[in-house]
């Protein structure tokens, strides 16, 4: 089955034909076709597999952040979903901040990107599998979290990037679910995003893989529109990570727009980072926190470091800023950025 192409607009991008012209020169691993394919797969095995690392993880996670840990309730055991919260956003935009924050709400049993889900993600953009069985695995995914957990009672809260690429099939199957879209410039985040060896050419040759077993290095992802694939892997890392901000941006933002506004916040990252504690009420209110809850809010969300804003003009050369913009410049500007 072909890939579905995305239904967002493309964004103008003056000069782009440069890329493609030196995508020839691409790595000759990347020329024989070992980048991922335009439709992702995850067998059987495999998605047991992550399922079980999955819950590893989470539990070694809960032990070394004592803000996560809860005491079981009489509910510990309830796999039921209730109300869950999904945090969502561009890699290193605050995503991972954000959803510490909100994880530490004594009512909220935070996980961080499951591994499970998060490779599933591509699976349910592709439309590769079912709505129904889609829904199933996300369902069963963190029921099973929830449990390992004794976690049951609370409210499930899913900090995954990906997830901005799904939001109207996570509308419809929880239909009771909460969106937090947290926003930041793209220059500041791309920039952050390139210190990551995730998307990095350097990285080409280290084997290493993420959380939910994808490679590293500049290989175009599900996500990278399908006529733009060679472009992606002979672009700068700073124009990829940026290129990277600009998808999951604009992805977030179509898909949140089906939902009513009940169930949808958007915070701008510097916002956060110049005013916590009113940022905190906003979200303590939206998320209708508890007396408790609220003042964890508070508590984590104050800790926002101030030097993390604008650090892109002291870091990117004017070459940079130019092949950066013309990437991203459009939704830069429609997010009042420039």
């Amino acid at each position: 089955m072909a890939r579905p192409r995305t239904k967002l607009a493309p964004v103008g991008r003056p000069g782009a034909g440069t890329f493609r012209v030196l995508a020839m020169a691409a790595t000759p691993q990347l020329r024989r076709g070992a980048d991922p394919p335009l439709e992702p797969s995850l067998p059987l095995p495999q998605m047991l597999r992550l399922g079980a690392h999955g819950i590893v993880r989470d539990f070694r996670q809960r032990r070394r952040e004592p803000a996560l840990r809860r005491r079981p309730s009489a509910r510990a055991l309830d796999p039921r979903l209730h109300r869950p919260i999904f945090i969502i956003g561009a890699p290193r935009s605050g995503t991972t901040f954000l959803g510490s924050c909100i994880g530490r709400m004594p009512e909220v049993s935070y996980h961080l990107e499951p591994m499970l889900t998060k490779a599933a993600v591509g699976c349910v953009y592709a439309r590769s599998w079912t709505e129904d069985r889609s829904a199933a695995i996300f369902r069963s995914s963190y029921a099973a979290l929830l449990l390992a957990a004794f976690h049951g009672g609370r409210r499930f809260a899913d900090k995954t990037p990906e997830n901005g690429f799904i939001v109207p099939f996570l509308g419809r199957t929880f239909a009771t679910a909460q969106f937090v879209h947290i926003i930041r410039d793209g220059r500041d985040a791309a920039v952050s995003h390139a210190k990551q060896p995730w998307l990095t050419t350097a990285a080409l040759s280290s084997g290493r893989q993420g959380s939910a077993r994808a490679g590293w290095g500049p290989y175009p992802r599900w996500w990278v529109e399908p006529d733009r694939r060679e472009e992606f892997s002979a672009v700068p890392d700073i124009v990829r990570t940026a290129w990277c901000w600009r998808r999951f941006t604009e992805a977030a933002l179509e898909g949140l727009a089906g939902l009513p506004g009940g169930r949808v916040l958007r915070v701008r990252y510097e916002s956060v980072v110049s005013d916590p504690l009113t940022a905190a009420e906003a979200m303590a209110d939206f998320l209708d926190a508890s007396a408790a809850g609220r003042e964890a809010l508070r508590e984590g969300l104050v800790m926002a470091r101030t030097e993390s804003v604008g650090r892109w003009r002291n870091v990117l050369s004017e070459s940079d800023i130019t092949d950066v913009e013309r990437e991203i410049g459009p939704l830069l500007a429609q997010l009042g950025y420039v």
